[in-house]
């Protein structure tokens, strides 16, 4: 709403969501800015809307052919243009200034690469950062994550026009030392889980060695300093909020199945595995996953056990272009 009067009203509201996936939910979020175009200009008393041009980004192997069957449905409820923009978004992905909303949720933790450092099987038995991590591990994540980030946003801010908006979330952490909570102690487990079937023989340690996650969950003051530094947005808001994995995910994802009887280890687990074994299996094979994932499983209940309310924290970020 705010980026549509910022931008006095445009007879063509051009709005980018990265990452867009290609699951049920992948059009929720475009729906939610169609309809707040439509709220504010009924609030205007502007009885002409906006044409209305979605563009849909993600990387090349995301499944658009999927995702274009569900456009006619889905514009028959939503009247627009949709267009699919595969490519990174850590590179220019539009023409300049010509997007007036970006959104983006839940993809700016992952990195456009591993760490160069740590491609030499350095960080032994661990898949990310862990307390077994040897300190240049943390520094190295955090310097990718800093080049990885300025570049999103120096592409973003050629992209939208004066006073464009972005909204976006992404896996965040609390504490300086990410080794001690929520996604990190995840990935130990999972390492650990790969650890297990190293030690009777189903997985090369060697392997497991070679492998790290192109992974970093920031903290709240680094997102804010990446974008003081980079210098085109203003912050107008940024706040944490924690990511539960029982009842209350389920009220609020309601566009998801989600398995009645699931325990909150078992839930996790899913989601887990949906966004990073594509990753997992390109290093080890698919034929150990469903093992693999059925360990992890077993070390998240006792997690779980443990840590009740372990869930993940997340940044959400509304920053509006101003150079």
């Amino acid at each position: 709403m705010e980026a549509f009067k910022n931008t006095s009203s445009p007879k063509v509201m051009t709005i980018a969501d990265l990452g867009c996936s290609s699951g049920p939910n992948t059009l929720v979020a475009v729906s939610d800015a169609i309809d707040a175009v439509e709220s504010v200009c009924k609030e205007l008393n502007q009885k002409s809307l906006p044409e209305i041009h979605i563009m849909l980004n993600d990387l090349p192997s995301n499944d658009f052919n999927g995702l274009i069957g569900s456009f006619e449905d889905f514009k028959r409820s939503h009247p627009c243009f949709i267009s699919v923009a595969p490519g990174s978004f850590y590179g220019r992905l539009f023409p300049t200034q010509t997007i007036h909303f970006v959104h983006s949720s839940t993809c700016l933790h992952w990195l456009s690469q591993v760490p160069l450092e740590l491609q030499n099987g350095l960080n032994k038995g661990n898949v990310s950062i862990s307390k077994t991590s040897p300190p240049f591990v943390l520094e190295a994540y955090t310097k990718q994550f800093e080049r990885d980030f300025s570049q999103f946003l120096k592409c973003r801010a050629e992209e939208l026009i004066h006073d464009g908006c972005m909204v976006f979330t992404l896996v965040a952490r609390k504490d300086e030392d990410p080794s001690v909570e929520g996604i990190y102690l995840h990935w130990e487990l999972l390492a650990q889980a790969l650890m297990d079937m190293a030690s009777q023989g189903i997985v090369e340690t060697e392997k497991i060695d070679s492998f790290n996650l192109p992974f970093y969950a920031p903290t709240s003051k680094e997102v804010k300093n990446a974008i003081k530094r980079e210098g085109s947005f203003a912050i107008k808001s940024i706040r944490m909020f924690d990511v539960g994995w029982g009842e209350a995910r389920d009220h609020a994802c309601e566009h998801c199945k989600v398995e009645e009887n699931a325990t909150t280890a078992q839930r996790t687990v899913k989601s887990m595995r949906a966004g990073s074994e594509s990753l997992f299996v390109s290093h080890f094979g698919a034929e150990i996953m469903d093992e693999l994932f059925e360990r992890y499983s077993s070390l998240m209940e006792g997690y779980f056990s443990k840590y009740p309310d372990g869930g993940l924290i997340n940044i959400c970020a509304f920053v509006q272009k101003i150079k």
